[in-house]
């Protein structure tokens, strides 16, 4: 075997090793609102905010005591 036969397929599964890391969260807020993310949030302590990046690809940042739960998507 050489180097180019086993290349493509170990890319193949670095990639979908990689797709499989990303968490879908639910992000609620104290007046009902809801945002579905693509990954688990980041909460900024610093600033008291957190940080993230809903499906549709808009950043949205919202304040830590706006936020009632964050939890992994069903």
């Amino acid at each position: 075997m050489n180097i180019k036969t086993l290349g493509l397929p170990l890319v193949a599964a670095a990639l979908l090793a990689l797709a499989g890391c990303s968490t879908p969260t639910v992000v609620t807020l104290q007046n009902g609102t809801q945002y579905l993310t693509k990954d688990m949030p980041k909460a900024n302590t610093k600033e008291g905010f957190y940080e993230f990046e809903d499906i549709s690809g808009a950043k949205v940042k919202v304040k830590v005591n706006d936020v009632a739960t964050v939890r992994k998507e069903d």
